[in-house]
């Protein structure tokens, strides 16, 4: 949505933003709906996909430690890269849980931005949900978390990034299951467009 904002007229700003309030939805990131589903996958963006998260490995650890202790349930896969990550949690308050990640994005922006000396600085774009609809996109959902660093460049095997947990993954399943995993639930296009 950021992206697209830039690129349109201040006559169709002002339509999108009469129309999001007429449908009383947040006037600039996508509502999050209860899907009833047990499952969601949920990925936090840094504002305009800057490495906040990334500035340095302490900080990528630090964080990846404090985001799995954000949920009640330990994630079913995760990954954190320097500009976002991706969470497969189990839910049972939607709303909470995305107001509990707004809060720890909060805190997290007031010690980075103090750190850095940028104090006013935006550091998070928002949260985004998507309800597991059944197996076959849990699955899928899996893969393209632990791909996601061999998707964006960093790695070009799962197991070599370390903020993840595809390296458990592989350990708990092994090589043979998660290879046919891969195969039955492919990536295809999940996530295509995601950063427009």
């Amino acid at each position: 949505m950021p992206y697209l904002w830039r690129k349109l007229t201040p006559e169709r700003r002002e339509a999108w933003l009469a129309y999001r309030k007429l449908l009383k939805r947040p006037w600039h990131c996508p509502p999050h709906f209860d899907q009833g589903a047990i499952f969601y996958h949920l990925t936090g963006a840094c504002f305009e996909h800057r490495s906040h998260i990334g500035h340095s490995d302490l900080r990528l650890a630090f964080f990846c430690e404090n985001l799995i202790a954000a949920f009640d349930d330990p994630p079913a896969a995760w990954c954190v890269l320097p500009n976002h990550y991706h969470v497969l949690v189990r839910c049972r308050d939607l709303k909470a849980a995305t107001k509990a990640l707004g809060r720890f994005h909060g805190r997290l922006s007031y010690d980075w931005n103090g750190e850095e000396g940028t104090r006013g600085r935006q550091v998070w774009h928002s949260v985004s949900d998507r309800g597991m609809r059944n197996a076959d996109h849990f699955w899928a959902t899996v893969n393209y978390i632990h791909h996601n660093p061999v998707k964006h460049g960093y790695v070009s095997k799962w197991e070599d990034w370390p903020f993840s947990s595809a390296p458990d993954f592989l350990a708990e399943m092994g090589r043979e299951a998660a290879l046919e995993i891969w195969r039955r639930y492919p990536v295809l296009d999940y996530g295509k467009g995601w950063d427009d």
